[in-house]
């Protein structure tokens, strides 16, 4: 019997009669209703015509969340008076309860991917829901995309809504042509914000990791919480260990704690969706509770403004998710869940001068995500860059290239991007691209059941008290009587299933340890590692990985590492779950990363020449070269100047000044006067260090190469500037005395440093190139007395005084009173009279 009163009170149901004209007119539509209103529930039923209004359609609604699926599916079958499997339906990964009579079938955006490919038209589906489409999960974004495209090209009549619970929907309104926007309002009550940030700095997150102190302090405030305010309190914690320790620190409350999370059990998800039955609850969830779930009785918030996105380091082959700061849409959407049934409160763990730096809305997952899945995907589609497929932000062409380049190593796509059967193949088993890959040839390896044992233990990383041994973690899940090992057994009779019977494979022979070991290097091959030594590991990548000090693997010559982070400020990546493999296994799944050949280098300060055998930055086997190709010695040479600079080579203090004479010139005068900076030199180093360089076969040949004779060849000789050097940059400048003094061109004008006797006479600068010196004035005794670029206007208002200081000092020098009337000279004064005599 339907529950009529119920989806009466739905505010959404007001918004009902514009969507279905939205329906009709345009076929699309962008649905924005805030959470609790009924978008998830109530409009399926309407547009499938199960509450007596219009004729019955088949409703697809995609999900972004196995559990949000679950749920809406059961709350719709409840408010139709049924039980799932009859008119509601859900299809998750591994699960499917769909009867003949389904009309609504609740689905995961994975699981509607996979439809699609299989099935382009969507035979006999009539209208698709994509819910909670302001998450931006990758998934959902190429769902949006490839039904764009079917109602473009296979069928105009299939009906599309993107719901959303926020009222940021222009750029999904955008994308499906203009679509009409429309806006349900929902019953909000008024929630308090109490800031509580720590009383003492926390560390920021990095990687997978949060301070221990925030999660005691968010235990902390869920008690105070508790004893100031009524209702069940909902808190917000990043990750499934957070949710654990703060569960742990709450003992003892006078509370049911109950813990929400995507690997929850079943009967717990449903405990917590279905409300209290008379005590207070804390319910303890992740970003899952924001949007997707309606979680009965709550009255109070506690935010620890942290969630988890996933990142990729493209260079260092580690994927993860790491732990931000949540963004204040999702602040928003957390504190409305206190307000949902009546007056709440939300207590935010941090300040709140804090808050109006945090990002406005989460990062586009496929703006940061791995995106192998995501380009195996298009090119399963048939536009392997993804260039045509409407999508609210285009994929980073690195990660694409990054993408590309691992399923070519995979065998996924070919050369030219498209994909192959052995593609095809992959993107039907519900896997990542790397783990499908484990999946088909492990089990040519090591047997089709514990190939998919092995990849089902991959593909939901273990709980951490399974350990960092990949082989120990497969024996306890086997025996293992917990939620992770139920799901775990669950997924190897999907997997297995999947592959079929007829998969060849070489049964179960071998030990457990080779075959995870095996299965995981398969899965990520630049991740197998060899020792260096305690505990320390080098990945094929070239990153460093290492072992906790208590790891029973730390004596494993080789690993296949499955899972590893890297903290920020950290060198090397740090090892979760492992397998120990040997040499032969390491070959055998990353044969690709084989490299054979000389290699020449600079090296700690010379050029070392040996024949490699590397597997990817693991060096395998090495010898040294006697004859080294010349081209690459070339090259390693030039490395060397540019690590350890062009003091390499011989410079004397003529050839150091002519470099600054031609920087002063290229500075002043520019084109034809060469850039001698390091840059421009290292960058052409054929043009002025040839042949020497090609002559060169080690560190002291470059000590012998002279430096100024080689940027001769640099002057413009071809235009016939070259013969100005002396006129346009002296090396000296005569003056007055009959000395030629050095001018310095290091700094921003040319230094003339001269004995200010030796100028009597000289009422001018001179210049160089247009540029007026700085004269340096000397005292007899060659010390600094004073600095001019204006002669003329020292003579007449600087000399008096330095006259009157240094004349005592220096009696033997001449000090006349107007040093325009007697001769310039080096000399004291009665060396003077002697030559005048």
């Amino acid at each position: 019997m339907i529950r009529t009163e119920a989806l009466d009170r739905l505010p959404v149901r007001t918004a009902v009669p514009a969507l279905r004209r939205a329906l009709d007119d345009r076929g699309v539509a962008v649905l924005c209703a805030p959470p609790g209103t009924g978008k998830t529930t109530l409009v399926p039923l309407v547009l499938a015509g199960l509450t007596g209004e219009g004729p019955v359609r088949r409703v697809v609604v995609a999900e972004p969340r196995r559990i949000a699926a679950r749920a809406a599916a059961r709350r719709m079958a409840w408010l139709l008076g049924e039980q799932p499997g009859g008119r509601i339906g859900f299809t998750v990964r591994g699960e499917r309860v769909v009867g003949r009579d389904t009309v609504v079938e609740v689905v995961t955006t994975g699981v509607l991917l996979q439809r699609l490919q299989r099935d382009q038209e969507l035979a006999g589906v009539d209208a698709v829901i994509i819910d909670e489409c302001h998450e931006r999960h990758l998934d959902a974004d190429t769902v949006a995309a490839f039904l764009l495209d079917v109602r473009e090209a296979i069928r105009p009549d299939l009906r599309l809504v993107a719901a959303s619970a926020t009222t940021d929907a222009e750029g999904w309104a955008r994308l499906l042509g203009d679509a009409p926007v429309v806006e349900a309002q929902g019953v909000s009550h008024p929630v308090e914000v109490l800031w509580a940030p720590p009383a003492r700095p926390v560390k920021p997150p990095h990687g997978m990791r949060v301070d221990p102190a925030l999660l005691t302090h968010v235990a902390a405030t869920v008690r105070r919480a508790l004893g100031e305010r009524e209702g069940d309190v909902l808190c917000f914690l990043p990750g499934v260990g957070e949710i654990g320790r703060v569960a742990g620190q709450l003992a003892g409350v006078d509370a049911e704690v109950l813990q929400v999370h995507g690997r929850a059990p079943a009967a717990v998800q449903d405990a917590v969706l279905a409300g209290s039955s008379g005590g207070r609850r804390v319910v303890l969830a992740t970003s899952v509770a924001e949007s997707s779930l309606t979680v009965p009785g709550v009255r109070v918030v506690v935010d620890s403004g942290l969630a988890r996105e996933p990142r990729t380091d493209h260079a260092r082959g580690l994927s993860a998710l790491t732990t931000v700061r949540a963004s204040r849409a999702a602040g928003r959407q957390r504190a409305g869940r206190a307000g949902r049934e009546a007056p709440g409160a939300v207590y935010r763990c941090w300040d709140q001068a804090e808050d109006g730096r945090l990002a406005r809305f989460p990062s586009p997952e496929i703006k940061v995500a791995d995106l192998a899945a995501f380009a195996l995907q298009a090119a399963c589609w048939g536009d392997p860059d993804a260039s045509s497929l409407a999508l609210l932000d285009p994929p980073p062409t690195g990660a694409m290239g990054a993408a590309r380049e691992v399923l070519e190593a995979i065998g996924a796509v070919d050369n030219g991007g498209r994909v192959t059967e052995r593609g095809v193949r992959m993107s039907r088993l519900g896997l990542h691209p790397r783990l499908a890959r484990a999946l088909l040839d492990g089990t040519r390896e090591v047997g089709a059941r514990r190939a998919a044992e092995a990849v089902a233990l991959l593909s939901e990383e273990p709980p951490r008290e399974y350990g960092d041994d990949l082989a120990a973690a497969l024996r306890t899940a086997r025996r293992g009587q917990d939620g992770y090992a139920a799901r775990w057994k669950q997924e190897v009779r999907r997997l297995s299933s999947s592959l079929g019977s007829g998969s060849p494979g070489t049964g179960e022979g071998g030990s457990d340890d080779a075959a995870v070991g095996l299965v995981a290097a398969l899965a990520f091959p630049e991740r197998v590692a060899r020792a260096r030594g305690d505990g320390a590991f080098l990945m094929a990548s070239g990153t460093g990985a290492e072992l906790r000090d208590s790891s029973r693997l730390r004596s494993a010559p080789w690993l296949a590492v499955a899972v590893a982070d890297r903290p920020s400020h950290a060198a090397s990546a740090r090892v979760r779950l492992a397998a120990v493999i040997d040499e032969s296994t390491a070959l055998l799944a990353s044969g690709h990363l084989r490299v054979r050949g000389e290699e020449v280098r600079w090296v700690d300060g010379e050029v070392v020449a040996r024949a490699v055998d590397r597997l990817g930055a693991v060096e395998l086997a090495v010898r040294p070269l006697k004859q080294p190709d010349p081209e690459l010695v070339r090259g390693a040479l030039v490395e060397g100047l540019r690590r350890e600079g062009l003091g390499l080579l011989r410079w004397t203090r003529d050839s150091e000044q002519l470099r600054l004479r031609l920087a002063f010139l290229h500075r002043v005068l520019g084109s034809p006067w060469p850039d001698v900076s390091d840059g421009a030199l290292l960058a052409e180093t054929g043009a002025w260090l040839e042949p020497e360089l090609s002559r060169a076969r080690r560190r002291a040949d470059l000590g012998r190469i002279d430096a100024g004779q080689a940027l001769r060849r640099l002057l413009p000789w071809a235009t016939g500037e070259a013969v100005r050097l002396d006129e346009l940059a002296p090396e000296r400048i005569e003056v007055p005395s009959g000395s030629r003094i050095r001018v310095e061109y290091g700094g921003e004008q040319p230094v003339l440093a001269v004995k200010l006797q030796e100028l009597f006479g000289m009422g001018e600068t001179p210049r160089v190139a247009g540029v007026p010196v700085l004269v340096h004035l000397l005292s007899p005794a060659g010390r600094p007395a004073a600095v001019t670029a204006d002669l003329a206007s020292f003579w007449q208002e600087g000399y008096r005084a330095v006259r009157a200081e240094l004349r005592g000092r220096y009696p033997k020098h001449p000090w006349p009173e107007d040093p325009a009337t007697v001769p310039a000279t080096r000399f004291t004064s009665a060396r003077l009279k002697r030559q005048g005599s």
